[in-house]
């Protein structure tokens, strides 16, 4: 019998990178400070590194797939040399109202949904009782919880929510820095 992995998910904006809005060129991806010693930690404690983020801006026409993806290669490369490699990175392009017609639609992979989880769920073997999700919004948190992933933790470096919103999560840190004390 094979062990199930454990996995930290992570949104991009907001938790890896700096939200300046629908950022898709290289030149405008910040990073936020500590990422790269958080990802190492996790790493340590045995976690693969899965990216689940909403890219509506690609639904949007503000940008398009090639332009996410020669970003997403870019951030992934950062990753490596830094030894905290990412295993996947799972986007969602729709949006269910603002959106060209053929990324116009409600789906299952667009957070709060838990279309995205689910397939790194799957595709990795993750057991859920033993992994976590960090996102900046309440969003994230409830497709962690859609998804039976155990830990739900919300950062307060992108988007601001409400003190219903940061009552969801199982924790609220200022950064990903601060969760790896809750990450064991």
């Amino acid at each position: 019998m094979t062990t199930k992995q454990k996995a930290v998910f992570l949104d991009r904006d907001g938790v890896i990178n700096h939200d300046h809005a629908y950022v898709h060129k290289i030149e405008d991806f910040e990073f936020i400070d500590g990422v790269f010693d958080a990802c190492r930690d996790f790493i340590a404690k045995g976690y693969i590194l899965i990216v689940v983020t909403n890219q509506s801006g690609i639904g949007r026409g503000y940008y398009d797939e090639a332009q996410f993806y020669q970003l997403t290669e870019w951030m992934k490369a950062q990753f490596a040399q830094q030894q905290c490699p990412i295993t996947e990175v799972y986007f969602c392009p729709h949006h269910p109202k603002k959106a060209l017609p053929e990324y116009l639609q409600d789906c299952d992979c667009r957070k709060p949904n838990p279309g995205m989880l689910q397939q790194g769920i799957d595709t990795f073997d993750i057991d859920v009782s033993q992994s976590v999700m960090i996102g900046d919004k309440v969003s994230d948190i409830q497709a962690a919880r859609a998804a039976g992933v155990k830990t739900a933790i919300l950062v307060n470096s992108g988007q601001a929510f409400s003190e219903q919103d940061a009552a969801e999560a199982d924790q609220v840190c200022v950064s990903i820095k601060e969760t790896v004390a809750f990450v064991s």
